[in-house]
């Protein structure tokens, strides 16, 4: 959960909602963190709940938006929906010979390739590769992996989830050194084609922070925002560290990883990774 956009209570009324909520401030008092970060879509009422002696310590972040496209009935109709420049974006690899591929477990190579270059080249530490094999192991149908090749190297990758109505994609990379042929405009239309053939309502683009330039990207599409609401329970008496204003400490780590042959990067990543709830 803490490395993806949305995670909360799982409840369907706010009794059951309650008991979940005391049992996790429980735990959190046990463990003695200094808060609990809940993801939802919707603002949750059982913080506030009736008759409580004992009010919840809180604060509500809408720093983020959700980025959620409406599907139409084909894909057809998706494409004649975007205007003339996203079209031409998305013909410009196909016509520098890149073609695009959805399916499984078999180009979970291809991606992460892709996927470890690019959180070295942003100074990030990146993921294990076998945290991606486990999710894909214990999701087989709901998993599905997008690639673009270029002479028969990946160039962009990106990783979704299929899930109800909704398809999202919580992992998307591509090689700096072929950005200029917008290998990434196809790679989206290609995910987004699959969604429309599968009979999907929904694709989501993730979450964006409002006004910068992953929402433009992703309005570009047809997307639309929806604010997301993360609560995040006070239990030390201290405000909530804001995640963004931590970056700023790690400038000088971020321009030295950049610097790590990606082997190296590749081992090092996961064990720092699994410590930072981006």
């Amino acid at each position: 959960m803490p490395f993806l956009n949305y995670g909360g209570i799982l409840a369907d009324d706010e009794q059951p909602e309650i008991a979940l909520l005391s049992e996790a401030i429980k735990l959190g008092e046990r463990l003695k963190v200094d808060n609990i970060e809940l993801r939802h879509l919707k603002a949750i009422s059982s913080l506030n709940p009736t008759n409580s002696t004992n009010p919840i310590n809180y604060i509500t972040k809408t720093h983020k938006v959700r980025m959620l496209l409406k599907l139409p009935d084909s894909k057809e109709g998706l494409l004649k929906s975007f205007k003339s420049k996203l079209r031409s974006q998305i013909s410009r690899p196909q016509k520098e010979g890149m073609n695009a591929v959805v399916g499984g477990v078999e180009l979970l190579d291809f991606f992460y390739e892709v996927f470890s270059i690019n959180m070295r080249d942003l100074g990030s530490p990146v993921h294990s590769k076998k945290l991606f094999k486990q999710i894909i192991h214990e999701f087989p149908k709901n998993i599905k992996i997008g690639i673009v090749k270029y002479q028969n190297i990946a160039v962009t990758a990106g990783l979704i989830f299929c899930f109800r109505d909704t398809i999202e994609i919580p992992w998307a990379s591509s090689l700096k050194q072929f950005n200029r042929f917008s290998p990434n405009m196809l790679l989206y239309w290609k995910l987004m084609e699959y969604a429309c053939d599968q009979g999907f309502e929904y694709f989501d683009l993730g979450r964006s922070s409002p006004d910068e330039g992953t929402q433009r990207f992703k309005e570009q599409w047809g997307a639309k925002p929806f604010p997301l609401y993360w609560h995040n329970i006070i239990l030390n008496g201290q405000p909530a560290r804001n995640n963004e204003s931590e970056k700023s400490k790690y400038v000088t780590a971020i321009r030295y990883w950049k610097k790590l042959p990606v082997p190296v990067s590749n081992i090092v990543g996961p064990l720092i990774r699994k410590h930072i709830s981006l």
